[in-house]
């Protein structure tokens, strides 16, 4: 990403977080890019979840834009990990989207917004959390508290949101849901166990806990691998052939990595991942687009990237088009 327009982006999303010195939290009215006032609800703050070692989760909470009162209320996290949720509010289910457009590098000019229509938020209000400690705004105090893993990231959320319903009681009613993608995929059902615990335990306040969602989620890599090539049958990447091939000749096969003896599934693999160069992964209906840098493979691990990629650093590739995006790019924790 230019180094001009990054600055100019990490002022936009300063923006958010202008917290004054006596204030847990902020309503946001206003936005750089943004024509005029914002058209919904927007409040942004910290929730201190380890006191130990100061750390402290960032969230957005925009309101829904129909009932507040009676429409669910979604904790949504993001993938990464350490992700930014920064990313899922202006790429995916939030009401912001970023114009498409060149980026003149104007001096004081920042990336310009526009309000999205179709947002998960017309009809339900939404907490966006930067975690686990470490990923976009969120931070400690002591170095120690950026050692988190799944099983603590999980208990720190969950006591983000026993404070957090603490000081929006208005909110314990409606009916609550935990939700992410990619990496939250190992998050989100842990913190909906522990919500469930601690209902069946009687602890105060009571979540209205009725489910949890995630879509794309990382879950087991056997698992995850494993059910990539019914799913690219089912939405029309492969052909019946190739998935009756592989269903028949790969069975116990390890689809990353077959048994080069097995002939007939090693040339179905190599058909299968001459298919999956063609689209980008991690959203089937977008363009697939150049890379400014080359992206790490068996060739360019263990330090010989220099030597094996020696063409690409003389011959760059062309700059991506101004509507590519990147999980990579959008990652600004």
């Amino acid at each position: 990403m230019d180094a001009q327009l990054l600055s100019r982006l990490l002022f936009l999303l300063l923006s958010f977080i202008i917290v004054s010195g006596e204030a847990a939290t902020t309503l946001v009215t206003s936005l750089p890019g943004f024509d005029g006032a914002l058209p919904f609800h927007l409040e942004t703050g910290y929730v201190t979840v380890d006191e130990e070692h100061g750390s402290e989760l960032f969230y957005y909470f925009i309101e829904s834009e129909g009932d507040p009162r009676r429409d669910p209320v979604i904790l949504w996290l993001t993938g990464g990990d350490r992700c930014s949720v920064l990313s899922a509010l202006l790429f995916e289910m939030g009401p912001l989207r970023f114009v498409i457009e060149p980026y003149d590098g104007a001096a004081g000019a920042v990336p310009r917004l526009r309000y999205h229509p179709y947002s998960w938020t017309k009809a339900a209000s939404v907490i966006f959390v930067d975690s686990p400690v470490g990923a976009g705004f969120s931070f400690s105090r002591d170095p120690r508290g950026y050692d988190v893993g799944e099983v603590s990231s999980s208990l720190q959320l969950k006591t983000f949101l026993t404070k957090w319903f603490t000081e929006h009681p208005d909110f314990l009613s409606n009916h609550f849901y935990v939700g992410g993608d990619s990496y939250a995929g190992k998050i989100v059902p842990n913190v909906a166990q522990k919500i469930s615990e601690d209902i069946e335990a009687g602890l105060k306040p009571t979540i209205n806990l009725k489910g949890y969602l995630v879509g794309n989620p990382i879950t087991g890599e056997a698992i995850d691998l494993d059910s990539r090539v019914p799913y690219l049958h089912g939405v029309g990447v492969i052909s019946d052939q190739l998935y009756e091939t592989i269903m028949e000749h790969c069975h116990g096969e390890r689809y990353d990595n077959p048994n080069p003896k097995n002939v007939i599934c090693a040339q179905a693999m190599d058909r299968l991942k001459a298919l999956l160069e063609e689209i980008y992964n991690s959203q089937i209906l977008y363009k697939k687009c150049n890379y400014l840098s080359p992206t790490p493979n068996d060739k360019t691990t263990h330090g010989r990237i220099l030597q094996q990629e020696t063409g690409a650093l003389k011959h760059p590739p062309p700059r991506p088009q101004v509507d590519c995006h990147y999980l990579p790019g959008i990652c600004l924790g």
